[in-house]
């Protein structure tokens, strides 16, 4: 069965379409406005060897935030609809990903409990005209519908664009490694039966 799902969300703010294939090529069609966001979106589909279509429109003549945090939401529904009843998969995942300087780590577990815990400081407040205060906005609402938790912890870095890509492909890798099948796995990967 195709890990596979799709949303359209509407709001006085944004107009969202995404759709998401887990089992995917890395392959992403993106049109959100937001071009910062964009591009770590293309690397986070080509990483995690995830399908991602996005076509977002959003009130950016006021800021980006509502665009970001939309498509955090959104990603993140899609993502936990996507996963089913999560039998078979590793659950957890762990990546380290260099980028130059910087040194990001992103731990994940798919457990239905979302949380954030974000160590991560930005030496600059924005990259192009992207507030880098929205990647924790972006991560939180991710984290939030996706009922995950994530753990983002950046261990050295001194260009903002370098710590924030890492960020997003040690998301991706990740997110791979929590979603894989595991054929050793019976069932979902829970003491409780159930996550």
């Amino acid at each position: 069965m195709a890990r596979t799902s799709s949303i359209k969300r509407t709001t006085n703010e944004t107009n969202i379409d995404l759709t998401l294939a887990i089992d995917g090529e890395g392959k992403s069609t993106l049109h959100t406005g937001v071009p910062f966001l964009t591009h770590m979106l293309d690397l986070f589909a080509k990483h995690g060897q995830f399908d991602l279509t996005i076509q977002a429109n959003g009130d950016i003549e006021v800021d980006d935030h509502h665009t970001s945090e939309d498509i955090g939401i959104c990603l993140g529904h899609v993502l936990r609809e996507a996963l089913g009843d999560k039998k078979g998969i590793k659950r957890y995942g762990n990546a380290f990903v260099p980028m130059d300087e910087a040194l990001a780590q992103v731990v994940v577990d798919l457990s239905n409990r979302p949380h954030l815990e974000m160590r991560a400081t930005f030496p600059s407040q924005k990259v192009g005209t992207f507030d880098t205060e929205l990647v924790h906005e972006f991560l939180w609402k991710l984290a939030l519908e996706a009922r995950m938790n994530l753990h983002v912890i950046v261990h050295y870095g001194q260009n903002t664009h370098h710590i924030i890509e890492a960020i997003f492909k040690a998301l991706a890798r990740a997110l791979d490694e929590a979603t894989t099948i595991d054929p050793r796995i019976k069932g979902v990967p829970s003491t409780k039966g159930m996550l």
